[in-house]
């Protein structure tokens, strides 16, 4: 029970940040490309580039939750 708890709580907590961190950059690249359609194409690379990178982290809170799972249970 303890396991699943914290391999449940890694992912969930892990995943927060990044979404957050989208939202936050996704809307205003959006606003800029917007306000500017001729720099979209450079706004947009620096866009994918962080959310990207955002991504990263939610793929190791996922790494970590699923060495939490699998893991954890073998060393008792």
């Amino acid at each position: 029970m303890s396991v699943q708890l914290a391999a449940a709580l890694a992912i969930g907590i892990g995943a927060v940040g990044p979404g957050i961190g989208i939202g936050l950059l996704a809307g205003p690249a959006l606003n800029a490309m917007g306000r500017n359609p001729e720099a979209a194409g450079i706004i947009r690379a620096n866009m994918i580039i962080a959310i990207a990178f955002a991504e990263a982290v939610a793929i190791y809170a996922l790494v970590v939750a699923l060495l939490i799972f699998f893991l954890v249970p073998t060393v008792h």
